[in-house]
C-alpha cells in the first residue's frame, strides 16, 4: 500500500550544535550555504544549500547527538492529514505535533529501526 502524504519537494536536514552562531558561519564559510533566518530566543536558525528544495537547519543543544546523523525533515502541505495517514499506518510518532505559531508545525516520527524523521507544514504566508 503506497500513502500519499502530500510532498511538496523540499527537505530540512535538521542538525544540532553547541554554538548556532559557530555552526552558521562555518556553514556559509566552508559549504557556501545562506542563512535564510535566525531565531536566536529559541536556538534555531535555517540555511539553503546548492541543492534546490533542501534546507539545514540547526538546533542548540549543550551536548549536541551526532553519533545518529540529521534528522530528515518532510515537508507536507498538511501535517495533520499526513500525520494521520502514517499514524493508521502504524508508524510511532514522538508526541503531539508541535507548533511554532506564524512558522512551522511539526511532527517527530521514527522507522522501524528508531531512526528519527520528522513531518513540517510551514506556517508562514506565501
Amino acid at each position: 500500500m503506497t500513502l500519499d502524504l502530500g510532498y511538496k519537494g523540499d527537505v530540512t536536514l535538521a542538525i544540532q550544535a553547541s554554538d548556532v552562531k559557530a555552526a552558521i558561519r562555518w556553514y556559509e564559510e566552508r559549504l557556501g550555504f545562506k542563512l535564510l533566518y535566525h531565531l536566536e530566543g529559541m536556538g534555531w536558525c535555517e540555511l539553503s544549500t546548492p541543492v534546490e528544495g533542501v534546507s539545514l537547519g540547526i538546533g542548540q543543544a549543550e551536548k549536541p547527538r551526532t553519533g545518529a546523523g540529521p534528522v530528515p525533515t518532510w515537508g507536507v502541505q498538511d501535517i495533520a492529514a499526513a500525520r494521520k495517514k502514517l499514524e493508521d499506518a502504524g508508524v510511532r510518532f514522538d508526541g503531539e505535533t508541535q507548533e511554532i505559531p506564524e512558522m512551522v508545525k511539526l511532527a517527530t516520527f521514527y522507522d522501524p529501526d528508531g531512526n528519527a524523521y520528522m513531518l513540517v507544514e510551514s506556517l508562514a504566508k506565501e
